[in-house]
């Protein structure tokens, strides 16, 4: 098990309130326009989920929240993918066919231009993968990940915190 010092940092810390963002969308509903996906989340239970790689394991952990947001649907589940680019019109449409690869079609995924991400939540540009647990507007749990750090029993970690995340969101 790696030291405690070595586990990535990155993120919003538990009990932080998530702030507003807007990002362009790349599939989904709000395809092609600009879209704050924490403004219409209110109280409701959320995984927020920062990426800079179209990784297989980024991927695999999408394909498993995509499926919860059907198993949670009675939960009111959000959750939404946003990849971290200097070049959105580069990355847009290769964006747009991993999702398809990956199967991802209940799961909005777009792109935020700008490396750092928004400045409010204080990304650690080391972390490949942020994901944020979000219940009555505050963090309940944050996952960070370097490349190639993400595989599949954190995968398992990660959704296994989610009756967790729907618990808080009573």
């Amino acid at each position: 098990m790696a030291a405690l010092a070595d586990l990535c940092q990155s993120g919003l810390s538990v009990g932080q309130r998530p702030g507003p963002y807007a990002f362009l969308v790349s599939t989904g509903p709000n395809r092609g326009k600009p879209h704050c996906f924490v403004c219409e989340t209110e109280n409701r239970p959320a995984v927020i989920v920062f990426a800079r790689s179209l990784s297989e394991p980024t991927g695999k952990l999408l394909r498993q929240v995509d499926q919860a947001l059907v198993q949670h649907k009675q939960a009111e589940l959000r959750a939404w993918a946003t990849f971290l680019s200097d070049s959105q019109p580069q990355l847009h449409p290769k964006l747009t066919e991993w999702a398809r690869k990956h199967g991802l079609t209940n799961l909005s995924v777009g792109v935020f231009e700008d490396l750092d991400g928004p400045p409010s939540y204080r990304l650690n540009r080391e972390a490949d993968v942020t994901v944020l647990l979000s219940a009555r507007q505050r963090v309940v749990a944050n996952f960070a990940f370097r490349a190639g750090e993400l595989n599949d029993e954190q995968i398992k970690e990660i959704v296994a915190a989610l009756p967790r995340l729907l618990e808080a969101a009573k």
